[in-house]
């Protein structure tokens, strides 16, 4: 379940987003501020978020194998309690913000 973006799919992401940013007629960049700069600041914010959610996903993997029972991974079992522990980490994430 974990996503996997390479450095220039990032990149192009970041691109993508300084584009439309720049088309909205109400977004003004402070002075000074320029593409290549503003790419890396989405470019880390990207690279966060998803170490973010890495980091939850290993939480849950563990959460499982801690399990009494042996869940086999990929196993119907395995994947109802992947979601549910999931949507649990994620809405405590959500509860902190």
């Amino acid at each position: 379940m974990t996503v996997r973006l390479s450095r220039a799919k990032i990149n192009r992401i970041a691109d993508i987003v300084i584009e439309l940013l720049q088309q909205l007629d109400y977004v003004d960049f402070p002075p000074g501020v320029d593409a290549p700069s503003l790419r890396v600041t989405i470019r880390k914010a990207i690279e966060k978020e998803l170490r973010m959610y890495q980091e939850i996903e290993e939480k849950v993997v563990q959460k499982i194998h801690s399990q009494r029972k042996t869940v086999v991974e990929g196993s119907r079992e395995w994947d109802i309690l992947f979601r549910k522990y999931y949507n649990e980490e994620i809405s405590k994430l959500n509860k902190n913000l």
